[in-house]
């Protein structure tokens, strides 16, 4: 399904062919983001991301970049994590060559002009505001910081707007210098296009990167002996939560196990809790469950939009069926039913070139190993009801239980009292 290429300069091509497709896609993943940042440049990840779209060798200008690919309907965006930073241009597949120019234009061409940089600052603190203006959206990144607190894993991955403002064009370029490299590298394409050919091409674009050492981002420290709760006040018509527990790491065992979990209990409209806070109580617009892993850490959490009024009683819903999957074995029916959903939901989502390039880039530059698709769905498949029962025990303890909120609550020890399971 795949062929890893590995060029003198340690840059590694992912080539994921498919004749079926209509479609061809690039990603360029860097293993570097805001886990690799210090206090000072906290955000800088972010703000390079979007200094490549500001001109290069080329595309002089902004508009010059967009409309390159524009021209040909292409998409192309470019994304920022805690532990990747990554560039994409999707095309039908006969502009495969205008992808390969793109690309490698933004990636080793940008010209990073110093008026941008000022421009460009602005725009990101605005995206800060933005972020920060939507409950929703904000309950994540106050999640991150009740686990992790002032320390890289913690810190918003956009910055703040005091780290934005003083970050200058020179901070950008040592960026790139120190954190930029092939070894860090991964070039995926996907979708229909010849494969000795497009491995020609990126040979030739990219074999130049240069190979150097990159610093490695500082170890988390995670350290937690009792329930812990974090309280935004804010004057709004809902409260939005955040509750869940720490879990594990994207190389450990009982992952899936933890996705299954997460599955049931909030990830599909027929999930426990929609079911049990949205149609039975009427108290949320929306409400998930998810499983998240990232190479050093990993939590299982429950966020919702309630009414203010009912926020105790879906507090205590919550919390309920976490304990139900520690007392309780899930049946057979259940279980069998969030395996295929989980498995329905991957394979919809690996129908994209875009998606399925990005879906092998991501564990060749983090894990050093590509499962297929057929892979995970084994892993999925061999999960018994004990694994959950087990892994549920081990989870869902008083001490592992965090809660964060945004509302009109100022009693944060009413809220930390419930945290019993």
């Amino acid at each position: 399904m795949y062929k890893k290429t590995t060029l003198k300069n340690g840059l590694r091509i992912i080539t994921v062919p498919d004749k079926e497709a209509e479609t061809v896609s690039i990603v360029i993943l860097v293993k570097t983001g805001s886990k690799y940042e210090t206090k000072e440049i906290s955000g800088i990840s972010h703000f390079l991301e979007h200094m490549l779209f500001k001109g290069t060798e080329k595309f002089k200008k902004p508009k010059d970049v967009a409309k390159f690919l524009d021209k040909v309907g292409g998409e192309f965006n470019a994304f920022t994590g805690e532990e990747y930073t990554g560039y994409y241009a999707k095309v039908r597949s006969e502009h495969l060559n205008d992808a390969f120019e793109w690309t490698s234009q933004i990636f080793l061409k940008s010209i990073i002009p110093l008026k941008e940089v000022e421009k460009e600052r602005g725009v990101i603190i605005e995206e800060i505001n933005m972020y920060n203006d939507n409950p929703a959206m904000y309950i994540d990144q106050l999640w991150k910081e009740l686990l992790y607190g002032d320390q890289p894993a913690g810190w918003d991955i956009a910055g703040t707007k005091e780290t934005v403002s003083k970050i200058k064009r020179k901070d950008i370029l040592d960026y790139i210098n120190s954190q930029y490299s092939s070894q860090n590298t991964i070039i995926c394409i996907s979708g229909k296009f010849d494969e000795k050919k497009a491995i020609l091409k990126a040979s030739k674009r990219f074999g130049s990167i240069k190979n150097k050492k990159v610093k490695d981002k500082v170890e988390v420290v995670e350290s937690q002996k009792k329930p812990e709760t974090l309280n935004h006040y804010r004057k709004i018509k809902q409260t939005n939560l955040g509750l869940g527990v720490r879990s594990f790491n994207l190389f450990h065992k009982d992952r899936y196990v933890c996705d299954i979990i997460a599955c049931y209990l909030g990830g599909m409209m027929s999930s426990v809790l929609f079911e049990e806070v949205r149609e039975k109580l009427g108290a949320a617009y929306y409400v998930r469950t998810y499983n998240a892993t990232d190479t050093d850490t990993g939590c299982l959490v429950t966020f919702s939009g309630v009414d203010n009024n009912k926020l105790e009683k879906v507090i205590k819903v919550i919390l309920k069926e976490y304990q139900k999957m520690k007392n309780v074995k899930i049946k057979e029916e259940d279980l069998k039913n969030t395996k295929e959903h989980i498995k329905g939901k991957i394979s919809l989502r690996l129908e994209g070139s875009d998606e399925k390039a990005i879906f092998f880039a991501t564990q060749e530059l983090l894990k050093n190993q590509i499962l297929t698709k057929e892979d995970i769905f084994k892993k999925i498949d061999k999960v018994t009801k004990e694994d959950v029962l087990r892994v549920s025990r081990n989870i869902f303890k008083d001490e592992n239980l965090n809660l964060v909120l945004i509302g009109e609550n100022k009693d944060n020890n009413k809220f930390k009292k419930l945290l019993k399971l």
